[in-house]
């Protein structure tokens, strides 16, 4: 059963048509970049061409930068503040003709993760965190999400800002750290989550997984902690998963 997930982004929006028994895409992704400033009216359109690209009708998973509740988005995390409190699935509904389902962005990621990717099979608690311009994060309990974590907004003892501020790779780039420098940063980030939430698993994932020979080493911690194996295909896998969950 081919599922088409669309994954909503700061930068970039992508989509394609998921197997979802296996987790498979059997499209070519499609992208386009994020309409700047990326209000909804504008970026509702660009969905719309998605699922005229694909000819598609049917059931829509799409996964959003945002704390989501009710398919309405109540936060705006690196988009546009007309977010805010939006009856986002309501609208991309009337925009598609489809029956959408909207979730939190690093929920529907971790959701393809822990079915397909590096959680299957695995029980307690496990943890998933995307790291690129900000901080995903999503944590299961014997195999139940519990939605809307945003684990990037916290602050970690010592710092004024969030934890967005301290551990992306978006300032890692920004200020030219070494993987050594950012490594010591994620390890107070994930010593600090650890400390709240005790997981079994620790799942990296986000563009800068491709590289995780390069920092894991520096994340001292008692979980085990290992890179996502769906890398940027995970928010797409995870936003089909969504639309039949």
């Amino acid at each position: 059963m081919a599922i088409l997930g669309i994954d909503i982004g700061g930068s970039g929006i992508k989509g394609a048509l998921v197997n979802i028994e296996t987790g498979e895409l059997v499209t070519d992704r499609l992208r386009y970049d994020t309409p700047q400033p990326s209000e909804p009216k504008a970026v509702i359109a660009i969905v719309k061409q998605v699922v005229k690209h694909f000819n598609y009708k049917g059931a829509l998973g799409v996964g959003f930068p945002a704390i989501v509740i009710q398919g309405v988005t109540r936060s705006a995390a690196n988009v546009d503040d007309g977010w805010i409190n939006f009856p986002a699935a309501k609208k991309i509904a009337e925009a598609t003709g489809c029956r959408v389902t909207v979730r939190n962005d690093a929920d529907v990621a971790a959701m393809a993760e822990v079915k397909f990717g590096a959680g299957r099979g695995h029980m307690g608690t496990v943890m998933v965190f995307t790291l690129g311009t900000g901080i995903g994060s999503a944590m299961f309990v014997d195999g139940k999400l519990v939605p809307n974590m945003e684990l990037g907004h916290i602050y970690l003892p010592g710092h004024k800002k969030d934890a967005e501020y301290y551990a992306t790779d978006r300032i890692r780039k920004a200020k030219g750290l070494s993987w050594q420098k950012w490594g010591k940063r994620l390890n107070n980030y994930f010593n600090f989550i650890e400390g709240l939430f005790s997981p079994e698993l620790v799942i990296i994932g986000g563009g800068v997984s491709k590289k995780h020979d390069k920092f894991l080493s520096y994340i001292d911690i008692q979980a085990q902690i290992v890179p996502a194996a769906l890398r940027n295909e995970a928010g797409i896998i995870g936003a089909a998963l969504t639309a039949v969950a």
